[in-house]
């Protein structure tokens, strides 16, 4: 059975995309997101208004998203916080 990810889990799947896929289109990040439209849109309303990432609108109405530097200070803490995890085998 497959399990379930965690809120944070998510949270941190949709910044790692951004991360390594700059100026990542909304189509590609919510392929890559693995999440239904509806739920997307709220992680991604979310993430805006708390400033870990950032919607770019250019001259010809192409949408991407970027990181913030909040976001990035959350993969590295995420990283930190996996690390311990693993390092008392949970």
């Amino acid at each position: 059975m497959v399990r379930k990810r965690e809120r944070l889990e998510v949270i941190k799947d949709v910044l790692e995309s951004i991360r390594s896929n700059r100026n990542i289109k909304p189509t590609r990040l919510l392929y890559a997101s693995n999440l239904s439209p509806q739920m997307f849109k709220e992680y991604i309303n979310e993430l805006i208004t708390k400033d870990f990432i950032k919607l770019e609108i250019d001259a010809k109405e192409k949408k991407t998203f970027s990181l913030t530097k909040k976001g990035q200070d959350f993969l590295q803490e995420y990283r930190v916080i996996e690390n311990l995890i693993e390092n008392f085998g949970l």
